[in-house]
């Protein structure tokens, strides 16, 4: 679903692109800034606010419009009010489209909106008026989803589209990332470390049982030498002693001679 918004997004987006790319007159672009904050399914201004052809508009008597279609992609129904004077007069499909744009700005800050600061913010008199245009103009539109409660009298978003993003926003974002990626690259940096430490310990831990094993090699060695040496000693000695009892065995006895 959401998938299919952006991608709606975009070929409105590349329409309105076209379109003004074909025009040269400021009525003409003007003509086309109020279809575009018309159009019931658009919610992505600021791509056309850096089309060249717009750019015509400035310094004419259709310079408000420029203003305009950028209050639709960075503004509320409320910074339109407090300006109202030197804005050109809302359609109704206009003056829907900012309340449904100051609702998405609203969601962006908190997930539960107070009904009272939702009336206010949208100029809307009763809660049965307010609940009406959640559930027709925002929820059933697709920008956001969410659950009315009116024991809270709140409205508790769960999801909601996000909105173009202003020059500072877009600078705190990156601010953001960088610091992020700079977090990051650090702490890549700890891992590598004791991933080489773990490397180095383990490859000494191999090296001392290595030692260690070949010294039990050793002293089994030395163990078996001294018990054959010791075996052939003993068998030796026991070998002497039957030579000599069968030499003695052997031995011609010498006769006594008898005494005189």
């Amino acid at each position: 679903m959401a998938m299919d918004a952006e991608r709606r997004q975009a070929e409105l987006i590349e329409q309105f692109s076209a379109q003004a790319a074909a025009l040269s007159s400021a009525p003409q672009l003007a003509a086309l800034v109020l279809e575009a904050t018309s159009h019931p399914a658009l919610f992505a201004f600021s791509e056309l606010l850096t089309l060249p052809a717009l750019s015509k508009l400035t310094g004419t008597q259709y310079a408000s419009s420029l203003d305009l279609l950028r209050l639709f992609a960075y503004g509320t129904l409320k910074d339109y009010k407090s300006n109202s004077s030197a804005l050109p007069a809302l359609l109704p499909d206009q003056a829907r489209k900012l309340k449904q744009l100051s609702v998405l700005t609203l969601a962006e800050s908190t997930k539960v909106l107070p009904y009272d600061q939702l009336m206010q913010e949208l100029d809307v008199s009763n809660v049965r008026e307010l609940e009406d245009f959640l559930i027709n103009e925002c929820m059933y539109s697709g920008i956001v989803r969410g659950k009315l409660d009116q024991l809270r009298r709140c409205f508790e978003v769960q999801f909601a589209a996000g909105r173009d993003l202003t020059h500072d926003q877009l600078t705190n974002m990156i601010e953001t990332l960088s610091d992020w990626l700079g977090t990051s690259d650090n702490l890549l940096h700890q891992i590598q470390e004791k991933i080489k430490w773990a490397d180095t310990t383990s490859e000494s831990n191999k090296k001392h049982q290595k030692e260690f094993e070949d010294r039990v090699e050793e002293a089994k060695k030395s163990v078996k030498a001294d018990n054959d040496l010791r075996g052939h000693d003993d068998f030796l000695s026991e070998s002497g002693g039957i030579m000599d009892f069968e030499e003695d065995r052997i031995r011609p006895k010498r006769r006594r001679q008898p005494m005189a």
